[in-house]
């Protein structure tokens, strides 16, 4: 190790990490002290590198990251992430961000601070790439002033700002490729009822915790789109077909428009969600492409609404994974068998209830049947901690059975899971 040349040793450093595992291999000796010095790359206070920071008060901590960190030069990636019982003033924290702004590419700051200061305005934004936010205010945008040139992916978590800043912020983000959004707190003027976004660089773009009548999203690069516990009246994708991925994780919308940009989609994955099925069916239904389709705890808009199994296999000849859990309302599956024919192409099937009935095992084999070239078939199920004699009977009737399709099947490998 002595003979590693000083700029090797601020490598290794630099995919340490954590600040408390640098300061101690520091001590090594003075070539390492150098190398933390002068060639570390990347630093990190994270409460969940070192559990004392949770037992140090905020004023320490500070004092802390800020004799480790001005003893760095050409510091390249900073996080600092402390628990929610720390607040830190404001001053350090400046000093902080200025110190590192000519050199700095990534910045992931989760830490209450006091009193509120805009931290765009004080980041080195030319040179940025990565800018993680959480529990702090954007105050205020100026598209004159605040331009992110090189920034490529931004989050904002429990961020305050509001719907024209929020514009505003990825209109100065060129290059901008992931954005993440979650439980944001966003001011709307009393004449909007909407937020439109726009981006021509995007490619994946996630959001939870929303809350909003209309969103409109322009971009016409976006490949994944993810959508986690929102309310929308509306929720509008304005794009040129390059959506590949889609994922609807408990949500309720009631107009879901994602336009054309379904042709080249290839994973369908809807969740926990209530949808208007005729208006989602409309829009998917020409994604010939699709190879993974996920139908799990959906409630359709109309309650007699039935989704057979010979429309899945009209619209995406190209399934290869499909996931659908059992749904009996008036004794009519959501998932039904009607003309079912052959998924040709489907290799993994997983399959679920949440309660369970002797009907169950009917829609098991029928699907069985409909996938010839089936590899491996999965099966969820819940059973209650005190369960009734009926459903006793019911489950047992169900395993019985599952032993005989295994016997049947015995090229079909079969997984089974219960909570």
């Amino acid at each position: 190790m002595e003979n590693f040349p000083v700029e090797v040793i601020g490598i290794i450093l630099s995919h340490l990490g954590s600040a408390r595992d640098i300061v101690i291999a520091s001590l090594t000796c003075k070539k390492w002290k150098d190398a933390w010095h002068n060639y570390l790359h990347a630093l990190s206070f994270n409460t969940r590198d070192w559990h004392i920071y949770g037992e140090v008060c905020s004023g320490h901590l500070e004092m802390f990251i800020t004799c480790t960190l001005f003893q760095t030069r050409g510091l390249q990636c900073l996080t600092i992430l402390m628990d929610y019982d720390h607040v830190f003033n404001v001053t350090p924290v400046i000093a902080w961000v200025m110190s590192t702004r000519d050199t700095l590419r990534q910045l992931r700051y989760n830490v209450r601070t006091w009193p509120d200061f805009n931290i765009i305005d004080k980041c080195g934004r030319e040179r940025l790439e990565v800018l993680s936010l959480a529990r702090n205010p954007i105050l205020r945008v100026d598209p004159r002033y605040h331009k992110f040139p090189c920034l490529k992916s931004l989050s904002l978590s429990s961020v305050s700002i509001s719907a024209l800043d929020l514009s505003l912020l990825l209109s100065a983000c060129p290059k901008l490729e992931t954005f993440s959004i979650v439980s944001p707190d966003i001011a709307m003027s009393d004449l909007q009822a909407s937020i439109e976004l726009n981006s021509s660089s995007l490619k994946e773009f996630f959001i939870e915790s929303f809350v909003v009548d209309r969103f409109i999203l322009e971009a016409e690069s976006l490949e994944n789109l993810h959508l986690t516990d929102c309310t929308f009246e509306v929720f509008e994708l304005i794009g040129k077909g390059t959506l590949k991925v889609l994922k609807i994780d408990d949500v309720s919308v009631i107009h879901l428009n994602i336009g054309d940009s379904t042709e080249n989609l290839e994973i369908l994955d809807v969740f926990h969600s209530t949808i208007l099925w005729p208006e989602f069916y409309n829009m998917i239904s020409k994604a010939s492409n699709l190879k993974k389709l996920r139908l799990w705890s959906v409630v359709f808009d109309n309650e007699d609404e039935v989704v057979d199994i010979e429309t899945i296999s009209a619209c995406f000849p190209r399934l290869t994974h499909l996931s659908l859990s059992y749904d009996l309302k008036d004794g009519v599956l959501h998932y039904g068998l009607q003309g079912l024919s052959s998924l040709m192409n489907v290799v993994v099937l997983e399959l679920g209830w949440t309660t369970i009935s002797d009907l169950f095992s009917v829609w098991v084999a029928g699907l069985l049947e409909g996938c010839p070239n089936l590899k491996k078939l999965v099966i969820y199920g819940y059973i209650a901690e005190v369960k009734p004699h009926e459903e006793l009977q019911t489950f047992s009737r169900f395993s019985e059975f599952m032993l005989q399709l295994v016997r049947k099947y015995s090229h079909v490998k079969f997984d089974f899971h219960y909570e």
